[in-house]
């Protein structure tokens, strides 16, 4: 597997392959003497496992929320700085299911991402409210697109150090115009459909599709302020007004964006202690 010598249990080393053959493309597995190695579950010391795309520490799915969110990443877990919001889905309803899973973790360290998708899954959490007791514990931030998924949470713990909020959309454009002309470079673009090169780089924004950009951000950050003042109970005008604020530990709790301030290691004692 690594082009190397590998020191471990056969058993294990079955393990590790299953856990990584969605990522290399491997169909099956087989082994020495042409048995079938199933992908889903395996055998180690004699005793059945299962396998899970998330941790199980005393009864509680860890669910990792890291990095940059983005809707489809196609895999179940963070992978090169980012976690996909398709991935969360399949652990969090994964987790549901599981009758092993008493209480679920979003472990959330994260600026943010994408908009598509963010949405849809803090519904579904913000939904599956009472099946099981699901927490956020952040490990440090949660921020923005992060922030929504904590949002639909039972309850969000924060550390000293760590942030919430910044409930709010930002859209970019980058103007090249200038630099072109004076590189002497001119670019024609040709198209049909009088709207249709809207927002390009090579020709300044114009006041229509600036306004066009701009009522699609707004519509976005209402579905944004409206999400978060359901999940947290508050007023819609009370979220609006942050203005996209971030706020840093206890600030969080007394805005009514966290619950408690509280460190990660001790927020999971905490929840292990109510599940008993």
């Amino acid at each position: 597997m690594f082009n190397v010598p590998v020191a471990i249990l056969p058993q294990k080393a079955e393990v590790v392959m299953a856990a990584l053959a969605d990522r290399f493309g491997i169909a099956k597995l087989f082994r020495a003497n042409g048995d079938a190695v199933a992908l889903d579950s395996w055998d180690m010391d004699d005793e059945p496992a299962v396998y899970r795309p998330y941790e199980v520490c005393q009864g509680i799915a860890i669910i990792p929320v890291t990095g940059t969110l983005v809707q489809k990443l196609g895999t179940m877990r963070p992978f090169s700085g980012m976690t996909g919001y398709d991935g969360i889905r399949a652990n969090f309803s994964m987790a549901l299911a599981d009758k092993d899973v008493k209480g679920i973790v979003l472990d959330i360290d994260s600026p943010g991402g994408e908009v598509a998708g963010c949405f849809d899954l803090a519904d579904d959490i913000y939904r599956a409210r009472g099946e099981k007791p699901i927490r956020a514990i952040l490990t440090e931030n949660a921020y923005s697109a992060a922030y929504a998924l904590a949002s639909a949470c039972d309850d969000i713990y924060v550390p000293r150090t760590g942030g919430t909020g910044s409930v709010g959309v930002i859209c970019m454009h980058t103007d090249l115009s200038r630099a072109l002309d004076q590189a002497g470079i001119t670019v024609t673009i040709i198209h049909y459909g009088a709207r249709k090169a809207d927002g390009n780089d090579v020709s300044p924004l114009s006041k229509a599709a600036l306004d066009r950009f701009q009522d699609d951000v707004d519509e976005m950050g209402e579905l944004f302020v409206e999400t978060v003042a359901r999940n947290r109970g508050m007023k819609t005008k009370a979220v609006r007004n942050t203005q996209a604020t971030t706020f840093l530990g206890a600030k969080g709790v007394e805005i009514g964006f966290a619950d408690a301030v509280m460190a990660p290691q001790k927020a999971m004692a905490s929840l292990l202690a109510e599940l008993g």
